[in-house]
């Protein structure tokens, strides 16, 4: 599985990675803008991600504005639906609806449950344990 990290603080990147990195190869960026960068460029080397989990708060370009984004270069593209996990310590139900009705595919409140995302992994078909 291909995946792909946005998340500014330097620790939660750092976790992300070492717990996701044990179901696929993970990217991270720091911010909306590289992660959009990183998205446009796996749809060029024809090697989508697979699933991508997404800070609502960063800086450049937020991660709901990232959704969307994501979402249209999708259908522009015709590519296979990407799993979005959206990830934040808001506890603001505004945001989460928001993501919901921008295709994410589920909401993750920090501090990170890995159980919890281990789950939503399952339920999303992405992997099998």
């Amino acid at each position: 599985m291909k995946i792909l990290i946005a998340e500014d603080d330097r620790l939660s990147r750092i976790f992300l990675k070492k717990f996701l990195g044990n179901y696929g190869d993970c990217d991270v960026a720091v911010d909306g803008m590289e992660a959009l960068d990183l998205f446009m460029d796996a749809i060029k080397d024809k090697a989508p991600y697979d699933l991508l989990c997404l800070d609502i708060m960063m800086p450049r370009i937020d991660g709901l504005k990232l959704l969307k984004a994501i979402r249209v270069l999708e259908k522009q593209h015709q590519l296979q639906h990407t799993y979005i996990i959206m990830m934040t310590a808001l506890a603001d139900v505004e945001y989460v609806d928001q993501a919901l009705e921008l295709g994410c595919d589920a909401y993750a409140a920090k501090p990170i449950d890995t159980d919890k995302v281990t789950l939503v992994m399952k339920n999303l078909g992405l992997i099998k344990e």
